[in-house]
């Protein structure tokens, strides 16, 4: 039995969430940052680029407590970015 055949174990398991939340924190941090640019580009009133950038932090604050929703509520941003919305602010 090779070591990646062998069943996980408490150790193992803990392991890969790990490395999988420090994938994941990686993703929405690049794609926060990649936000943050896009919003500082667009062509807005300050107070539409102050709401904005409020909702990012907002998803910045939220990743501390609950990475996969916080990766729910920038993807959603994103998504009203790419189709030409300004995103409201952002719902858990």
């Amino acid at each position: 039995m090779s070591p990646s055949d062998r069943p996980l174990g408490d150790d193992d398991a803990e392991l890969y969430e790990e490395a999988a939340d420090a994938e994941l924190y990686e993703l929405v941090a690049q794609r926060l940052k990649d936000a943050h640019a896009r919003v500082r580009a667009l062509d807005v009133s300050d107070a539409e680029r102050t709401a904005l950038t409020r909702s990012l932090l907002i998803v910045t604050e939220a990743a501390k407590r609950d990475l996969p929703a916080a990766a729910r509520r920038l993807a959603r941003f994103v998504d009203d970015l790419d189709s030409g919305r300004l995103p409201g602010p952002t719902q858990g």
